[in-house]
């Protein structure tokens, strides 16, 4: 079986693409202006479910029992509130620890006693499904003992439409620039195509197999991908640790991910991206010439 030198396809591969620089920088260009995209979304969203899951936003309700309760009755309400559906934990605070959380939150409470301590016992109660949020709330209501019922249906609903707008968002963005990005690809890989078009026909007359023919350009359309994931993933880095320090010296009350934690994450999956998007466009270009 003869063996094929793979620096020959190699330096095939980069010929096409120092041929058509300019051609190969937009498509350079606009693959990695998909991937910053595509990463700033991500990293949006993943950061919006840390601060929700941090804070309880979305699936927390607090129920407060009747300060005249005995324990006994307040036990009791807790292993009412457990035999109701949807709901996956259910924690007791005490209003000791209640008024403890209330003065490490704010110095307002500090000369507050024990004695004075307005709160009564609580619940947190963390559900499963926004759409029995109602239901829940209506059945809580009617657990004798407990005399408020705080649930943030509407916080949660209204964070829910964010995440799904900036994901609908995110996804025509994707849609439109994958579209552009293989397409400029598929032009890129026709310049090098039509550039050794004789050399090519000449290579199909000599008996040359359709890998061999191919197999440049599609190292042409990988290397493509891999030098906009590269570049991506620096300026994602770069834009990330800006707004990460903006947002930690102007709002030190919302979390942010460490970059460091992630960037294995965004360089991977960056790269995959880009070298499937290199390659998905060298292939459709060469499968439109070859078949002429």
């Amino acid at each position: 079986m003869k063996r094929y030198n793979p620096f020959y396809f190699i330096g095939q591969a980069f010929e096409g693409l120092f041929r058509n620089g300019v051609m190969s920088f937009a498509s350079i260009a606009v693959l990695m202006s998909l991937l910053v995209v595509i990463g700033g979304f991500t990293l949006l969203v993943t950061n919006i479910d840390v601060n929700l899951e941090q804070f309880g936003l979305i699936n927390q309700i607090v129920v407060f029992c009747d300060d005249q309760a005995t324990e006994s009755e307040v036990e009791d309400i807790g292993i009412a509130i457990g035999k109701l559906d949807n709901i996956s934990k259910v924690e007791y605070v005490p209003k000791a620890d209640g008024l403890k959380q209330m003065k490490e939150s704010s110095e307002v409470y500090k000369d507050v006693s024990e004695a004075d301590n307005p709160l009564p016992d609580a619940y947190v109660i963390t559900y499963e499904e926004n759409d029995q949020v109602v239901e829940l709330d209506y059945q809580l209501k009617q657990i004798p003992g407990i005399i408020k019922v705080n649930n943030r249906l509407e916080l949660a609903t209204t964070i829910e439409n964010f995440k799904h707008g900036v994901m609908l968002v995110f996804v025509w963005f994707l849609a439109i620039l994958s579209v552009v990005s293989i397409f400029i690809i598929i032009n890129t890989i026709k310049l090098s195509v039509f550039s050794r078009r004789n050399e090519i026909s000449i290579m199909q007359y000599v008996g040359a197999t359709g890998w061999f023919i191919s197999l440049p350009y599609i190292i042409e359309g990988a290397v493509i991908g891999i030098v906009s994931s590269v570049a991506a993933y620096f300026i994602e880095w770069y834009i990330y640790s800006y707004i990460e320090r903006l947002v930690l010296t102007d709002l030190q009350m919302i979390t942010f991910l460490p970059f460091a934690d992630i960037r294995g994450y965004v360089l991977w999956g960056f790269i995959g991206l880009g070298v499937v998007t290199g390659v998905l466009g060298s292939m459709i270009s060469l499968g439109r010439y070859l078949k002429q």
